[in-house]
């Protein structure tokens, strides 16, 4: 029996049905997320510092690129805020804190368009009251936490970059709500991190200005769980915000000191080498500086 076929026009008018209405230029730039996926995990398996250095403004501005032509890409959000959050946090901060906070505020822009499209409108998060934003926060399930997590992450540093200005300081609470939000729905999110982000905003201050040493420690144990101890970035920042702060110079050695002599882990987990990498070249410069930081 012959096979019958649709005619070309019917096969055409059904393609361009199911694309509803999409540019050429999304078509292609959505035909781009492979390829994007795989330049992330490639970056975040990279060992040597200064071609990441070098390759990842490339690799932001192409995805930039591809946000001009599919500006509602949420993917393509969280992994511009990513990469300009983690390029600023490796390379720019601790050289140049103005041009950082202008990065993070640039990274908090594309996290803060993915979270609207979680249904977590601008103007809700910018000027809403805390029981609105608690609201709408309330409705997210677990899709929403790499939005929350990246748009909390980057206001955060924003913030430490212009602690001198009342108005930043008291953007905080809204800060906290998001990443608290994030810890509820998924607390394992890239290696437990937002327990890391409690870990420095509880370790990082004194008690009588809202720290509180116990519930830091206690983020920082939960973070190295998650991560079964591979992730040295978060024993970085126990030395750096909560040792420090707690003043117990000893401690502050040994864990540095751990991270600069933790061996190669590459081949449990290569997805850790860049942050692992770093982390030993952060913890090194931290030591280098131990005399003037006690």
């Amino acid at each position: 029996m012959r096979q019958r076929t649709l005619p070309t026009f019917a096969v055409l008018l059904i393609a361009g049905t199911l694309l509803g209405g999409c540019s050429t230029g999304q078509i292609i730039a959505r035909g781009a997320a492979p390829l994007i996926d795989h330049g992330v995990a490639a970056m975040n398996r990279e060992t040597d510092l200064e071609l990441a250095r070098a390759s990842m403004p490339a690799n932001i501005k192409m995805i930039e690129a591809l946000l001009l032509a599919d500006p509602g890409n949420t993917p393509y959000r969280i992994q511009a805020a990513m990469g300009l959050y983690g390029y600023t946090m490796s390379f720019v901060e601790d050289g140049d804190p103005a041009r950082a906070a202008n990065l993070y505020r640039r990274a908090l822009d594309h996290a803060e368009m993915a979270l609207a499209a979680t249904g977590v409108a601008p103007e809700v998060l910018d000027k809403g009251n805390a029981a609105t934003l608690e609201q709408s926060l309330a409705k997210l399930d677990a899709r929403a936490v790499p939005a929350l997590f990246w748009t909390a992450s980057a206001w955060a540093k924003w913030i430490e970059l212009q602690l001198d200005d009342p108005e930043r300081l008291s953007e905080l609470p809204r800060v906290e709500a998001l990443m608290r939000r994030a810890l509820a729905l998924d607390e394992t999110y890239y290696y437990g991190s937002a327990h890391v982000f409690f870990g420095v905003y509880y370790g990082s201050r004194a008690p009588m200005f809202g720290g509180d040493f116990t519930r830091a420690a206690q983020h920082f144990d939960r973070a190295a769980e998650i991560s079964e101890h591979k992730m040295l970035l978060a024993d970085v920042y126990r030395a750096k915000y909560l040792m420090r702060q707690m003043n117990d110079r000893a401690a502050f050695h040994a864990a540095l000191t751990r991270v600069v002599n933790t061996p190669d882990r590459a081949k449990s987990d290569p997805d850790l080498n860049f942050a692992n990498t770093l982390a030993k070249h952060k913890a090194a410069a931290l030591l280098a500086q131990e005399e003037e930081l006690f």
